[in-house]
């Protein structure tokens, strides 16, 4: 051996399966990065095409940051970019700070033959290093190919504004991002276990302290709880720096699920998308109810129409509301049977509403208006010598640009209703959904009468960047939460295997198999419960501020609500992560004889 560094690819050998999670950690931080800033690329050439072609010139990088989209797309990737470095040293930071606490005596061993403090420190850090030569080729390559993977399904299944992407375009920032990221996070998170290493004495190759706490300064209490309960929970706080590590993996993971779900909520006020919304339009010039239900009906026979159906209006229409600081007058508006189903599917009405009631001729309608308007489920509405009853509200004005109703309260009646109201039949608005090709559209042109027109929406249809945008939100919060689970079992694998004499010593005195799974559940269930606690805490108020930034400033009647469902699924991913982190190496401790683990260095 000619120097001390010769151990490091010795001992990557000989502790390959103990480092197998912290590879897998290095591979998923670079394989996120390089994919995410692949794919920010791939949509800035995307759009570089596109400007080009339509502009018919050449457009610079620079010209493409100016715009809101690159802006936007390299702000998004930048977040992830910093959100991505600080899971990475969290989890790998814990991973290598359980590998050192496992080879205390061999540290410790260094030191007596001569290995200085640095020398030891800078092993460790080498020694992590080591691993990027494995792990950033695979995670470049893996994050190449899956951006090639999404750029083929957005171009050939989502289509729309997505035909002229890239496939298999190779981003020298991708991977130039991905390879900073990997080294930078091993070199972060081998600082402190390093720096631990340094601090082993010569002492601990003969005593073989294995870096468990310190002495016991009293009993652990156990008059609450059972002694395997107790002592679990003493082992997971009294190793102060592991529990930070584990109780950030769990608390980031929490914070970045909660955080990114707000971009789900921020891209639905964005880009929202309506079961109601129209790929064709027919209105009248005069802005009257001037389409006849013949022409309706005439167009449901066209090849390619799935659905035909329309509005009627009359505005400022003299109302009695029975509620002070209402108006006198409201615009009342027809929807079809299909109009008012979207209602629903959009989750457009505000809670408690009952739509079952408006269908047909009822009298039930529903009402459209401020929020701060006095104005309830249940309220009566005098139009025309008819009372009409308030089956339930809107959440916002879908009628104005900014969701606001300006003082102005609106009426949403069935077809029936409306016409039994004010005897107008014919249609403001018709509106039809469908794979409509154009030779369908001028057919449907020709069966227009004098004074109506179409309106061709077939392009602004946005569902295609709604679903690639939420696809690659869930895919990114899959992957972490994977990760974070892997990292978890991995820790309480490793936290285990530390403790493996003191594990032996309690089944010699005679603790049992179940007591000894219950005893590594406590500890990795105070890792869990400390974790929720401070990521759903942090995530909250990350998310309400983010609400605030992204929605509420832009869509004055956005209203940020607990989100119960999601805390429920934290919950879920808290116990199950837990349960999944416990079952193996407890299931290994019951089967190892005791003589084993007494013996176990």
């Amino acid at each position: 051996m000619k120097s001390y560094l010769s151990l490091i690819p010795i001992s990557a050998k000989v502790r390959r399966r103990q480092n197998r999670m912290t590879l897998l950690c290095i591979i998923f931080a670079v394989f996120l990065v390089t994919a995410i800033f692949s794919m920010a690329d791939m949509m800035i050439r995307m759009e570089q095409s596109r400007l080009a072609e339509k502009h018919s010139q050449k457009f610079t990088f620079q010209a493409i940051l100016d715009t809101s989209m690159g802006q936007t797309l390299f702000l998004i990737a930048g977040v992830l970019f910093l959100l991505i470095l600080i899971a990475g040293v969290l989890m790998i930071s814990g991973s290598i700070n359980s590998t050192v606490a496992q080879r205390t005596r061999f540290f410790g061993m260094m030191r007596c033959i001569g290995m200085s403090r640095q020398q030891l420190a800078r092993s460790v850090r080498l020694e992590a290093l080591n691993w990027c030569k494995t792990a950033i080729p695979i995670g470049v390559i893996l994050g190449t190919v899956s951006s090639w993977v999404l750029c083929a399904i957005l171009r050939f299944v989502v289509r729309e504004e997505f035909t002229t992407i890239p496939l298999c375009g190779v981003s020298l920032v991708g991977i130039a991002s991905g390879v900073v990221m990997g080294t930078v996070t091993v070199l972060i998170a081998a600082r402190a276990p390093a720096e631990q290493a340094a601090k082993v004495s010569p002492v601990a190759a003969v005593s073989g302290n294995t870096g468990s706490p310190g002495q016991a300064r009293r009993a652990v209490r156990t008059s609450a709880l059972p002694i395997e309960i107790s002592l679990g929970v003493h082992h997971a706080v009294s190793a102060k720096k592991e529990l930070v590590l584990m109780t950030g993996s769990f608390a980031l993971s929490i914070i970045l699920f909660l955080t990114f779900s707000v971009l789900l909520d921020w891209v639905g006020y964005l880009l929202p998308q309506s079961a109601s919304d129209a790929d064709l339009t027919i209105y009248g010039e005069s802005g009257v109810n001037c389409v006849s239900p013949k022409i309706a009906e005439a167009i449901r026979g066209t090849d390619g129409v799935e659905n035909v159906f329309g509005r009627r209006s009359v505005f400022e229409v003299p109302a009695e509301l029975g509620q002070e600081g209402l108006p006198q007058t409201v615009d009342l508006i027809s929807f079809d049977d299909l109009d008012l189903e979207a209602l629903k599917k959009d989750d457009i009405l505000k809670k408690g509403s009952d739509l079952t009631n408006v269908y047909g001729d009822n009298g039930y309608v529903l009402a459209v208006c401020d929020p701060d308007a006095p104005l309830h489920k249940g309220d009566t509405i005098q139009i025309g010598g008819g009372t009409l009853t308030v089956a339930g509200l809107l959440k916002y004005d879908l009628f104005s640009g900014d969701g606001l109703s300006h003082g102005r309260v609106s009426v949403i009646a069935s077809s029936e209703t409306f016409i039994r109201l004010t005897g107008i039949v014919d249609y403001s608005l018709v509106m039809i959904q469908g794979k409509v090709t154009d030779e369908a559209v001028a057919a449907i042109n020709a069966l227009l009468d004098e004074g109506l027109r179409l309106r061709d929406q077939r392009e602004q249809r946005t569902f295609g960047t709604y679903v690639a945008f939420v696809m690659c939100v869930y895919s990114f919060l899959v992957i972490i939460a994977m990760v974070t689970v892997l990292n978890i079992m991995n820790s309480i694998s490793m936290s285990v295997s530390a403790r493996s004499k003191q594990y032996g010593a309690m089944r010699a005195v005679g603790m049992d198999g179940r007591q000894m799974t219950w005893m590594i559940f406590a500890e990795a269930f105070t890792y869990a419960l400390a974790g929720c606690v401070i990521g759903c805490a942090a995530g909250l108020i990350i998310g309400k501020i983010l609400f605030n930034i992204l929605i509420q400033d832009h869509f004055a009647y956005a209203v940020w609500t607990l989100p119960v469902s999601r805390l429920l699924i934290v919950v879920l991913f808290v116990i199950l992560a837990t349960i999944a982190a416990v079952h193996v190496p407890a299931k290994r401790i019951r089967n190892m004889a005791v003589t084993d683990t007494i013996n176990e260095l």
